[in-house]
């Protein structure tokens, strides 16, 4: 039988030795490392995509909405310093809940997918390439800054500063 040039790198299932095609995947620890720099939503959706790779609709699902979620987390920590004038007070806080909010999707959301992988196919499955993913991170990361600091200047200006 002749094999498919454009299919998808298979690997050998780590547990049983069977041929089960393993997808082609984001090592869900390196993502979830990723994280630290480019926040939960850089995680989570890469690990989005990983469940729909892995055929798990539901926990596809799941990870979409902690997407969302850290999206809408982002807009906090610039609520924050709009409502908390001190930046030592806002910035310490955000600190805070942001640390809080990423060990929470870690180990409710991103610690499983990185388990689940480990016990189902090892360090025996295809991995998918970090450029794009770290490329569009850094683009998304300076679209932040500059929002921060147009919502930084706009609150000088609205207080005559």
């Amino acid at each position: 039988m002749a094999t498919n040039p454009y299919a998808a790198p298979t690997a050998r299932v780590a547990d049983t030795g069977t041929e089960a095609a393993a997808p082609a995947l984001w090592n869900p620890n390196a993502a979830a490392s990723w994280s630290l720099i480019f926040s939960p939503a850089f995680g989570a959706f890469l690990h989005m995509l990983n469940w729909r790779a892995l055929g798990d609709q539901q926990k596809a699902a799941a990870a979409k909405t902690w997407f969302v979620v850290s999206l809408a987390m982002l807009l906090v920590y610039l609520g924050l310093a709009v409502i908390l004038p001190d930046s030592k007070a806002a910035d310490g806080l955000s600190r805070a809940v942001g640390l809080a909010y990423l060990l929470t999707w870690y180990f409710a959301a991103g610690r499983p997918q990185a388990q689940l992988v480990k016990e189902k196919y090892g360090a025996d499955y295809p991995r998918k390439g970090w450029g794009k993913p770290i490329l569009i991170g850094i683009g998304a990361m300076v679209g932040y800054i500059i929002i921060a600091i147009i919502v930084g200047v706009a609150i000088a200006v609205a207080q005559g500063h």
